[in-house]
């Protein structure tokens, strides 16, 4: 006898069918301030996002690369490789270029007008959790 044999198995019914799974908005986060993280990260899994969490760009990239995600929610400004430098990324890599990308900043005009093509939407810092989550609403509705 295993010590394994003890381990009571999950009910069926306590799983998510991979239709159910397969239906959940993926939201990467890269943002390098890890309170507003924290909350943003809170905020999208409430309304039912299943989030992934990256502390700056660079951290991003890999990510991207190893889950499938549906929308990007990016912080202009960030150690290792900066928001700026992550949406060039995504928009030139064809497999990733469908992604919608949401930057963030607190520099309003500056990064919201700078490379434009390669966001779908611009949203000013500070933010609401309400803001975003209708902001990917928009861009997941156009899918």
């Amino acid at each position: 006898m295993s010590p394994l044999d003890n381990i009571p198995l999950p009910e069926p019914d306590s799983q998510l069918s991979p239709t159910e799974s397969e239906q959940e908005i993926c939201v990467l986060l890269a943002e390098d301030d890890r309170a507003l993280r924290r909350f943003l990260e809170v905020t999208l899994a409430r309304a039912g996002y299943r989030v992934v969490p990256a502390s700056d760009g660079l951290e991003a990239m890999k990510l991207v690369m190893s889950t499938r995600v549906d929308v990007v929610v990016t912080d202009a400004i960030m150690p290792n490789l900066s928001g700026h430098e992550f949406c060039r990324f995504l928009k030139s890599t064809p497999s990733l270029s469908h992604v919608p990308v949401i930057l963030l900043s607190a520099l309003e005009g500056k990064d919201g007008s700078q490379n434009r093509e390669q966001v779908d939407a611009f949203l000013a810092k500070p933010i609401t959790g309400e803001t975003l989550i209708e902001c990917i609403e928009k861009l997941t509705a156009a899918k």
